[in-house]
């Protein structure tokens, strides 16, 4: 009886050793593909709020300000109309404006939208495959995508409006 007990218990410690390690080895140890300056985007295919599909690489040859956010983040809240104003001035210039949220509800999203009256795409990462491709963290993330795909620059926290017309003004064909 002793003998199974030991036996048990050894497994479990080696189990709940075997996750410990796991769980540092991932979070720590393993290296993670970030998309950073340089490196090619990855593509992704989200439906905006209207119902239309936008996939990255359909923009090839136009600048694409990428941007992650949530209706919670209070930095992406004061960025939104920066983002807005800007978007109307470079939209003719070649500039496109692809904002992502991440995984809340339509209502919550189309309440935010209507609030801020924004006027360029906003679509919803459901299952936060986009994020995790992009390695996103924290919210808000904006990648500046010049006209052949690359990344021009990666900018976590919130933009200025001043520094959003910089950053448009660097992806512009």
């Amino acid at each position: 009886m002793k003998k199974r007990r030991l036996l048990i218990r050894s497994v479990i410690l080696l189990v709940l050793g075997g996750a410990i390690f796991y769980t540092f080895y991932t979070n720590f140890i393993a290296s993670k593909e970030l998309v950073g300056k340089g490196s090619k985007a990855p593509d992704f295919m989200l439906t905006d709020m209207n119902g239309k599909t936008h996939q990255l690489s359909d923009y090839k040859g136009k600048g694409v300000f990428l941007n992650f956010w949530g209706t919670w983040c209070e930095p992406c809240k004061r960025e939104m109309p920066y983002l807005d104003r800007q978007y109307e001035h470079y939209r003719s210039q070649g500039v496109e404006v692809l904002s992502v949220n991440i995984s809340e509800s339509n209502i919550t999203v189309q309440n935010f939208i209507d609030q801020y009256q924004l006027s360029f795409p906003v679509m919803i990462d459901k299952d936060r495959q986009v994020l995790d491709a992009y390695g996103v963290n924290p919210l808000p993330t904006s990648f500046l995508i010049d006209k052949t795909g690359k990344v021009v620059k990666v900018y976590s926290g919130q933009l200025t409006e001043r520094m959003t017309a910089q950053f448009m003004e660097q992806i512009k064909p």
